[in-house]
C-alpha cells in the first residue's frame, strides 16, 4: 500500500480524506493518511482560525486544503470580491429567492436571526478562492492544495509550486484529466459517478483506468464510492496511487454534523441519492428530499448557474444546519452512493484502520485464489 505519494507527503498510507470538519482532518492525518479540509464554506479569516486550530493539534503530521475554482462560472473575470458580489446579487431573479424561501417556510424551518443572514459568495469563484489559498500557503503543515472543480489557473499552480507544495485537481473524464496534466497538476483525482458532491457521468470502475492510462505517469487518486478496504484494493489493482474519500467521514464520531443529519445518512440506501443542480448550480450528488424534488419539477424555476444558485441556497444551508432536527425534508445532505453501507458512527481512527485491514484481507483473498505450485 506504499506508493510514491506516501514519500511525497511523509504519510503511512495513501488514503486522502476530504472533509469540512477540522477534527476529522487531524484524526485522519494522525492515523497515517492525509486529512484535507474543504475551504469553500469559510471566509479567509474563518479559514485562518480553522488552520491554526489544526496546526496546534496535528503534531508533525501533514494535511491539505481543498478549494473551489470552477472552470466556468457566472462573473468570471471580475477579481474585486465586492464588485463581484454586487454583480452576482443583481443577477438573481426574485422568483428564485421567493421559491427557496417558500420551500423553507412550508417545511417549518425557522428563520435565522437577522444578523446571521447572508447571501455572500464564499469560495465558488477565483476572486474568493485566492485569499483562501494564500491563507493555506501561510501554514507550513499544509502540503497539498486541491481544486474541486476545473483546472486551477496557471498562475495559481505556479504560486503553489513556488512554495514547494503539491497541487491536486478532481476530474470526471479523461479529457478533463489531460487538461489537468497539461497545466502541471501533480495529482489527478478521478471521481466516478457514484461519488458525493460534484461528480460526472462515468462510473468509477470505468473512469479510473481510463484516467490512469491517459495521464501516466502522473499519479491518480481513485474517488467515487470508496468506503471499504476491498474498494481501496480494487482502486490500487486498477493502477491508482491511492484513494480520495469523502462520504465515509460524514458519519464519524468527530464529524460536526447534527445527529439528525447523521441519522438521515444511516437510514438512506444507495438508491436514495440524486445528482442535482438545486444547491450549487452544478450537478452534485446528495440525498433526495423535498428540496431536490421541488427544484426538479418542470413548473418550478430552473436552478441558476454557479455561483448564483449557491447564493440562493446559502440561507437554506445555514438554516437547515442550525435547525437540523425539523429540517431534514429540505436539508442539503451531500453524500455518495456508498451511503447505503454507512450504518455506524465510529471514531475516525477506526475507519482508517478498517480501510487498511480490509485492503490486506482482500490481498489475502486474491492470493488464496492463485494456484499453488
Amino acid at each position: 500500500m506504499h506508493t510514491e505519494l506516501c514519500d511525497w507527503f511523509g504519510i503511512d498510507v495513501p488514503i486522502f480524506a476530504f472533509t469540512h470538519c477540522r477534527d476529522v482532518v487531524v484524526e485522519v492525518s494522525k492515523a497515517g493518511g492525509l486529512g484535507v479540509l474543504g475551504a469553500v464554506g469559510f471566509t479567509a479569516e474563518e479559514l485562518e482560525t480553522e488552520l491554526q486550530w489544526i496546526d496546534e493539534r496535528i503534531g508533525n503530521k501533514p494535511y491539505g486544503v481543498d478549494t473551489v475554482i470552477p472552470g466556468k462560472y457566472e462573473g468570471m473575470g471580475e477579481m474585486d470580491p465586492e464588485k463581484l458580489q454586487e454583480q452576482l446579487r443583481n443577477s438573481i431573479p426574485e422568483q428564485h429567492k421567493q421559491f427557496a424561501a417558500k420551500l423553507l417556510s412550508d417545511a417549518g424551518v425557522p428563520k435565522l436571526p437577522e444578523e446571521e443572514q447572508s447571501d455572500r459568495v464564499l469560495g465558488w469563484t477565483l476572486a474568493t478562492a485566492l485569499p483562501q489559498i494564500e491563507c493555506a500557503l501561510s501554514h507550513d503543515k499544509v502540503k497539498l492544495i486541491a481544486n474541486a472543480l476545473g483546472t486551477p489557473p496557471p498562475d495559481v499552480i505556479q504560486s503553489i509550486h513556488g512554495t514547494g507544495r503539491k497541487v491536486a485537481a478532481l476530474c470526471g473524464s479523461a479529457y478533463q484529466a489531460l487538461k489537468h496534466k497539461e497545466a502541471g497538476v501533480d495529482i489527478i483525482i478521478a471521481q466516478g459517478h457514484e461519488g458525493g458532491g460534484h461528480t460526472g457521468e462515468v462510473g468509477s470502475i470505468i473512469l479510473w483506468p481510463e484516467v490512469i492510462e491517459a495521464v501516466a505517469p502522473v499519479p491518480v487518486l481513485a474517488a467515487g464510492g470508496i468506503g471499504t478496504g476491498p474498494q481501496v484494493a480494487a482502486a490500487m489493482a486498477l493502477g491508482a496511487a491511492g484513494v480520495w474519500s469523502g462520504s465515509i467521514w460524514l458519519l464519524v464520531k468527530e464529524a460536526q454534523a447534527a445527529i439528525a443529519q447523521k441519522e438521515s445518512y444511516i437510514k438512506a440506501s444507495s438508491r436514495d441519492t440524486i445528482r442535482s443542480k438545486s444547491v450549487t448550480g452544478k450537478p452534485a450528488r446528495m440525498l433526495r428530499n423535498k428540496w431536490t424534488e421541488a427544484w426538479a419539477d418542470e413548473e418550478t424555476p430552473e436552478p441558476l448557474p454557479m455561483p448564483l444558485q449557491g447564493m440562493v441556497t446559502l440561507d437554506m444551508i445555514r438554516r437547515t444546519s442550525q435547525y437540523a432536527e425539523q429540517a431534514q425534508d429540505v436539508a442539503f445532505n451531500p453524500v455518495g452512493q456508498i451511503v447505503g453501507s454507512m450504518n455506524q458512527i465510529k471514531p475516525t481512527k477506526d475507519i482508517v484502520a478498517d480501510l487498511i485491514d480490509g485492503y490486506y484481507d482482500s490481498l489475502d483473498r486474491l492470493q488464496s485464489l492463485t494456484p499453488q505450485e
